[in-house]
């Protein structure tokens, strides 16, 4: 048995512990049994292709440790990311039972994860949450730090809550259904916490292919274990993004635009973001913010993996998406720039030359 990682969330609203082990999901009833003290209601929200896969080892896991349990599906992918999965999945909760001593257990990546996790904060004004996500990307950065939010047409994200789960638990072992693209996608993530905060971890993932990080059981687990780590003190510092938490949005402005653009049915969201992240770094050289290799280091590495979704979005349609974005405060849109590798700032009052100029370099990156 692989061994287990527990790292510490501590925010203003509540302290929990993000469990990292390969082969933790058929352990998951004793662990949340553990945290809990005790046995409540629980009600597993998910997507058929995750219930295929590993809904029998979890809910044997809970039945084992003496929870009765109950599955909730929605319908998978992006585009169901929508107030309307709210509601279908709390009139589900309601039919089944679920009242204020519920558990909901969000059992999937991110979007099962963000949805899950809105409906958490919002059923019965706030019921127990319980992340479980079986994908890299919810993984190594959606599971932790308590962001909900659906999208509106007009944007990601528009509605969420801040609500933080009482444990995540992270079992490598899932990842290993995934298809490839979607492994490669979700990794992304893994690099952007090396860009804002740990220069080792973008090194080691800048000198290994994609297919090697996946065989390697130690190297995955590490990797994960210390994108959470990151995300779990930055968080830590800042729960609902006043200040540090901003930098977490590395590659996301931009990448954001690109997944709204093309309605989420083009670019995965790790894929946008990798593209998001480069323009960001191509932004940074051109306002000589950086100019120290750094643009290079960060395109190399998200086109070492291998070959990205194009980009046909206009630049007058990704700055109007851009100008309607979350992050943009009274009018100015805030930019997550790299200074170096392992250090990023925010800035703002970035001329719109250097934004044309770094969408033309990932349109034209994404033919070569």
């Amino acid at each position: 048995m692989f061994a287990m990682v527990r790292i510490p969330v501590k925010t203003a609203s509540r302290n929990y512990e993000a469990v990292i082990q390969h082969g933790l999901l058929s352990r998951a009833g004793e662990i949340l049994r553990e945290s809990l003290g005790g046995i409540q209601p629980v009600f597993v929200v998910t997507v058929p292709p995750v219930r295929r896969r590993w809904g029998k080892v979890l809910l044997q896991s809970l039945a084992d440790a003496g929870f009765a349990s109950k599955v909730v599906e929605m319908r998978d992918g992006e585009r169901f990311k929508r107030m309307s999965s709210v509601e279908t999945l709390a009139e589900g909760l309601l039919k089944l039972g679920a009242d204020r001593k519920a558990v909901v257990i969000a059992f999937g990546g991110g979007v099962v994860g963000d949805v899950a996790g809105m409906l958490a904060s919002v059923y019965m004004r706030g019921v127990t949450l319980v992340q479980v996500p079986t994908t890299v990307q919810a993984q190594l950065d959606a599971a932790i730090g308590g962001k909900t939010g659906v999208n509106l047409k007009s944007g990601k994200n528009l509605l969420g809550t801040f609500y933080q789960p009482v444990l995540v638990l992270i079992d490598p072992a899932t990842l290993s259904t995934l298809p490839d693209r979607g492994f490669r996608a979700g990794m992304y993530e893994a690099l952007k916490c090396g860009v804002i905060g740990n220069p080792e971890l973008f090194a080691r993932l800048e000198q290994c292919s994609i297919k090697s990080l996946r065989k390697d059981r130690d190297l995955l687990t590490w990797t994960i274990a210390e994108s959470v780590r990151l995300k779990a003190q930055v968080v830590s510092s800042d729960e609902k993004e006043s200040g540090l938490r901003r930098v977490l949005n590395f590659g996301h402005t931009l990448g954001h635009a690109l997944e709204t653009a093309t309605s989420y049915r083009h670019f995965l969201h790790g894929e946008a973001v990798a593209w998001g992240m480069i323009a960001a770094a191509a932004i940074a050289d051109e306002v000589r913010f950086s100019n120290n290799g750094t643009f290079e280091r960060i395109r190399d590495a998200s086109l070492s993996w291998g070959s990205l979704p194009t980009v046909s979005v206009t630049t007058s349609r990704a700055m109007t998406l851009v100008r309607s974005d979350k992050k943009t405060e009274s009018g100015v849109v805030n930019f997550v720039l790299p200074k170096e590798i392992g250090k990023v700032e925010v800035v703002n009052r970035v001329p719109e030359t250097a934004v044309a100029s770094a969408l033309a370099q990932i349109r034209r990156l994404s033919r070569e």
